[in-house]
């Protein structure tokens, strides 16, 4: 009877607390369900969990791409929202110095901007970016101190899936490391039944004579960016700004002789 009785007063109170905020009663008994319910999105939680153990720079897009490729229909919004409630946004993503600038005047003959921000192709080794950045390191010298030094990489990467075709590394931007990688990119495309373009900034390496003699010799096209303008070559700074912020920034590499 007093059990009954205590019931009936928590009902009395509720419904006069209810009543005095004027909260629908039918309200609140649907969000008092909702809190009772399995967490729908737990599985998910988990996959996102795995995923950025093995990743730890991945960001919501990349957990997104690799969901879909373990099998999850999942919206990248979603994927956002999750991160963001578990606390999984990247923080390694800081630049640590200026970013390298190949420009050094007029060199050479310029091209005009062929690609013109058109950077998806249907047809493989059709289009071809390029652009060099720069990486620090550190290396020891006879004394044994640690002396800061620096590393260009020269990808060539085709838009048509936006595979690295080639590459070279080099300790100093030089034309021997990036002429080798443009051969190879060269002899890598010509199999493409269409004339191929190869776009760049306006580089000193894009504006040699021996770069642009090599493009005329396989009757392949130049495109150039717009002076000072990086959106006119986006894919190479995505590909870069990727790449950096997953195994680059937030550490420290040394180089050390065994």
């Amino acid at each position: 009877m007093a059990i009954r009785n205590l019931h009936e007063s928590t009902v009395y109170s509720l419904t006069l607390i209810l009543k005095t905020l004027d909260f629908p009663k039918a309200t609140y008994y649907y969000q008092l369900e909702c809190l009772n319910r399995p967490n729908k999105d737990e599985a998910l939680k988990e996959e996102i969990l795995d995923i950025r153990q093995a990743h730890e720079n991945y960001g919501y897009r990349r957990v997104h791409a690799e969901l879909r490729r373990r099998g999850y229909t999942v919206n990248k919004k979603k994927v956002q929202r999750l991160m963001k409630e578990m606390n999984l946004q990247v923080t390694s993503f800081t630049r640590k110095s200026r970013k390298y600038n190949s420009y050094q005047g007029d060199i050479g003959e310029k091209a005009p901007n062929r690609l013109n921000r058109r950077f998806t192709s249907s047809i493989p080794h059709q289009k071809i970016v390029t652009d060099t950045t720069e990486f620090h390191y550190y290396e020891a010298d006879d004394s044994g101190q640690y002396q800061l030094k620096k590393l260009y990489l020269d990808p060539f990467i085709d838009l048509f899936n936006l595979e690295v075709i080639s590459y070279k590394i080099s300790k100093q931007p030089n034309k021997e490391s990036m002429m080798e990688a443009f051969e190879e990119a060269v002899e890598a495309t010509k199999d493409c039944q269409f004339r191929r373009t190869f776009h760049s900034d306006q580089g000193w390496a894009y504006q040699m004579n021996d770069y642009q003699q090599l493009l005329k010799d396989h009757q392949i096209f130049q495109s150039m960016s717009r002076k000072g303008n990086c959106l006119d070559n986006a894919p190479m700074e995505n590909f870069f700004g990727i790449m950096k912020q997953e195994m680059f920034y937030g550490k420290v590499y040394l180089f050390v002789v065994i």
